[in-house]
């Protein structure tokens, strides 16, 4: 059995400032993305535990080179994807060779109540919705992954971002490492007790994979993007296929979901742009 991993950083326990998981920070963040590393590291033992032997693991977070390899199994049949800017993002290259797919770290989207909640690129998108429905990252990711027949069979994460799995993936064996108290506040569990509840997850998830179903949207797709800003609206509305229907607000329609993933994260990206002084 193949299973892929998609491993961000914001949900990991014990994390809530960008601080902690910002690149650019000599401080917090090499502490962080240690413990980060540990969690995806538990998560596939346990899997591999349960009779997974192939795994991969695509590093979701910021710049994507956050992963410590020295925390991660050393096997040649574990593999991983790092480095920016992947045409797909978290979800790059995740297709109909893995069973199943873990997100691990993953957190609330924008406009949710979660701690460092965000949809894919916070200074520009405010919200996001697909056929009507709010999504946050985990939510446009498990639809991708159901485009191939994968199912999402793990994720962990803060209590929002479990809470809105167990609505639309209820299949799925969330993982609450921290409850969040505000944007930048948490109440957490151990590093140690994340760890040894990823573990036990991950082999209860490829146990019951057989049982999941793979999550998606009926087309066509309709994806809604509600910018931070009207100077991010702009930038986006110059991409050939979206409509400006609002001081802030576009629509992209297609028939191919892949196709429709594509243009958000590239929206996300000429969006983030107009943060940028002219």
């Amino acid at each position: 059995m193949n299973l892929y991993v998609s491993a961000d950083m914001e949900g990991t326990a014990g994390i809530c400032s960008w601080k902690q998981c910002d690149p650019s920070d000599t401080h917090e963040y090499p502490i962080y993305r240690r413990l980060m590393s540990r969690e995806v590291r538990a998560a596939v033992d346990g899997a591999r535990a349960a009779g997974v032997r192939a795994v991969t693991i695509n590093d979701a977070h910021w710049s994507m080179r956050n992963l410590c390899f020295d925390e991660l199994p050393a096997d040649d049949d574990v593999r991983v994807i790092s480095g920016t800017r992947k045409p797909l993002s978290m979800v790059e290259r995740l297709d109909a060779r893995y069973a199943a797919a873990f997100f691990t770290g993953y957190h609330a989207g924008a406009g949710e109540a979660g701690v460092l909640a965000h949809t894919y690129a916070g200074e520009a998108i405010y919200a996001v919705r697909l056929n009507g429905v709010t999504c946050n990252e985990a939510l446009l990711n498990a639809a991708y992954a159901g485009t191939h027949g994968v199912p999402v069979a793990l994720i962990s994460g803060d209590r929002a971002v479990v809470a809105s799995a167990a609505r639309h993936l209820p299949w799925a064996i969330g993982v609450c490492v921290k409850e969040p108290i505000g944007q930048s506040a948490i109440e957490t569990c151990s590093p140690q007790a994340a760890r040894e509840a990823l573990y036990a997850a991950a082999a209860l998830a490829i146990e019951r994979v057989a049982s999941m179903r793979p999550f998606g949207f009926d087309p066509p797709f309709v994806l809604e993007i509600e910018t931070v800003g009207g100077e991010h609206a702009d930038f986006i509305e110059l991409m050939p296929g979206f409509a400006r229907i609002g001081s802030r607000a576009l629509r992209f329609e297609a028939g191919d979901y892949a196709e429709v993933l594509r243009a958000f994260i590239a929206a996300t990206r000429l969006g983030s742009a107009a943060s940028v002084p002219a």
